[in-house]
């Protein structure tokens, strides 16, 4: 029966159920489409095939809400973790940890899974925002097949608080039809003032930002020294009015030709050059980062066991190999990448040659939180 008494159809029920089963729907729209009301316990006692599969395995519940990255995922694993669970994975896209660190700290984020980058993990953990992760609900996790510095920043004080999910460098990514090779952070500010005018872009995201900015002068990317601050202000101020835009979703514009240049992250630029060849990507040769990122989970996630659950299956190699091949970003787990093609594993955009990621930074955690740096990027995008 229905809400309204009505009866539903046998076609109805196996339509709404299988929409249920897949995590398509919630628990509370297929009872009341269905009519089911309590007797679903009833008949899941009698007939535990109809109950969906998150309840038959562990009642994982039938969401759970993953905050991470753009253009990070494929979307085929979230519909097979699907099938397999009875679990809908709801994706909330952010574009800095900033922006991260703030909605956690507001409180009600809502989120299951997050995805921080290494700097800023400790921060996390200082602020009483995450919990340590309980490896025994994540049989796939294989510390040994890590590279340490790709791994370690998820170990704070002894205690494992995120694991590896990939990693990459920032970088320059140009359209090289209207722009030729770009290998420089000077050639990247200097062209978005004169010749590329109107036709570049900066991420939302002070790290890189302001870090790019900072190398430009020859500085450390993580840099909080105040004059050298003001050297990175002065740059951005003074290219602000030539950009196209300020924004770490650059793929639209740079795919449809508004944007010539861009700066971007590793996956991103592969994804572009794979799809349009003449859109390639460079590494500054004066510096910049590299990054490594990682699955954890807030303290107040309402849905622990999913969260749990999902980690562990995109920790999978199989899944986490098809995940590479569908982002483009490196992988750290030696396991994944024997899985890859060797033509992905040899690819320079995704793993630079040695000397060209000597000159690189891991983004250190004093510039998350560090006010100077926050204020330079408010009174830039303000500007």
């Amino acid at each position: 029966m229905t809400q309204d008494d009505q009866p539903v159809s046998r076609k109805k029920f196996m339509e709404e159920f299988r929409r249920y089963e897949k995590g398509s729907v919630s628990r509370r729209h297929f009872l009341g489409v269905t009519g089911l009301g309590t007797a679903m316990a009833v008949m899941g006692g009698a007939m535990p095939s109809l109950l969906p599969r998150a309840v038959r395995a562990q009642d994982l519940g039938d969401r759970v809400a993953l905050a991470t990255w753009p253009n990070y995922h494929d979307p085929d694993n979230f519909d097979i973790f699907a099938e397999k669970t009875g679990v809908y994975t709801q994706v909330n896209v952010f574009g800095s940890n900033e922006e991260m660190l703030a909605k956690l700290q507001a409180g009600g984020s809502g989120w299951d899974v997050f995805v921080p980058t290494n700097y800023a993990i400790s921060t996390y953990v200082a602020a009483d925002l995450i919990e340590p992760l309980d490896l025994t609900k994540l049989p796939n996790y294989d510390a040994a097949a890590f590279e340490k510095r790709f791994s370690d920043a998820g170990m704070v004080d002894g205690k494992l608080y995120a694991v590896p999910k990939n990693w990459g460098t920032t970088g320059i990514a140009f359209n090289s039809e209207h722009t030729g090779k770009v290998d420089s952070w000077k050639t990247f500010f200097d062209g978005a003032r004169d010749k590329w005018s109107g036709r570049a872009m900066v991420h939302d995201y002070q790290l890189t930002t302001i870090g790019n900015a900072l190398v430009y002068f020859g500085h450390s990317f993580n840099s909080v020294d105040p004059a050298e601050l003001a050297d990175a202000e002065k740059l951005l101020i003074d290219v602000k009015p030539h950009l196209y835009a300020i924004s770490s979703d650059y793929q639209p514009a740079m795919r449809n030709g508004d944007a010539w240049l861009t700066m971007c992250w590793t996956g991103d630029g592969k994804q572009m050059n794979t799809d349009m060849p003449e859109i390639g990507f460079e590494l500054g040769k004066e510096g910049g980062e590299i990054w490594s990122d990682f699955y954890a989970i807030p303290k107040d996630a309402p849905h622990r066991e999913a969260a749990y659950a999902l980690i562990n299956f995109l920790l999978d190699p199989e899944v986490d190999k098809r995940e590479a091949l569908a982002h483009g970003y490196p992988v750290a787990d030696e396991r994944v990448n024997a899985l890859l093609p060797e033509e992905l594993l040899n690819d320079p955009i995704l793993y630079p040659a040695a000397e060209k990621l000597s000159a690189l930074e891991f983004g250190a955690a004093a510039t998350l939180t560090d006010p100077n740096r926050a204020e330079l990027m408010a009174r830039f995008k303000s500007a």
